[in-house]
């Protein structure tokens, strides 16, 4: 009865054993086919989620925001070279905002803080997006060519952009390097690009018609892929 019984738990073990290597093998391959399949993404989702603070600016009048405005340009932007007659007038000016009850101080510190939150949301990039296969449509700004096929540029949103229009913010551009070489057929040529997502902020000189232009971007791809907008 003792033999009987320890081949029967020795073979419920292996059909045990089996079915788990199964699921494992099941997994393992499903996990393969969805790391293979490219996401796709809009130029929104590039964009980082920023919380954006009140502006205590928005309830003070006319007067006040331009005394604070001129406040700032002596006392702070041109403070080393402020005349005696305009320190005069900034001091005069807090006087003014004190018997508003305001504190110009405060408001140069919400300044500051939203200054800060507003260069955040138009270069910083997305984590939620980062070092994945992804799947970005757009238009080529070329930086370096190999007879007539880009190995290097900018992929951005909008068709001319910083070469006819103004360069878009830094997070909705990526510098794409593609050794193998993109054929361009012009800059209204829209593309996808495949490859994986890297956070890394570059500046590169564009030439456009009218002159040269240092642009910032805060995303980089080394693509896999790149082909015809269809």
């Amino acid at each position: 009865m003792t033999y009987l019984r320890e081949t029967i738990v020795q073979k419920a073990s292996a059909v045990v054993f089996k079915l788990t290597g199964l699921v494992c093998v099941t997994v393992s391959i499903s996990s393969v086919g969805l790391a293979a399949e490219p996401r796709n993404l809009g130029w929104q989702d590039l964009l980082p989620t920023v919380t954006i603070g009140e502006n205590p600016f928005e309830t003070l009048d006319f007067r006040q925001r331009n005394d604070l405005t001129k406040l700032y340009r002596i006392e702070v932007k041109e403070a080393a070279t402020a005349s005696d007659f305009e320190r005069s007038q900034a001091k005069d000016i807090r006087e003014n905002l004190s018997a508003d009850g305001l504190d110009p101080d405060w408001y140069f510190e919400q300044r500051k803080r939203m200054m800060a939150e507003h260069e955040q949301q138009l270069s910083a990039p997305n984590p939620e997006v980062l070092s994945q296969t992804v799947r970005v449509p757009g238009y080529i700004v070329p930086l370096e060519l190999d007879g007539a096929t880009a190995v290097e540029f900018l992929l951005v949103p909008t068709a001319g952009a910083c070469i006819h229009t103004p360069p878009p913010p830094a997070n909705q551009m990526i510098l794409v390097r593609y050794p193998p070489g993109y054929p361009l057929r012009g800059l209204y040529d829209p593309v996808w690009i495949v490859g994986e997502l890297k956070a890394e902020t570059q500046v590169e000189l564009v030439t456009y018609s009218d002159g040269q232009l240092n642009v910032q971007s805060s995303y980089v791809m080394t693509a896999v892929e790149v082909e015809q907008y269809k």
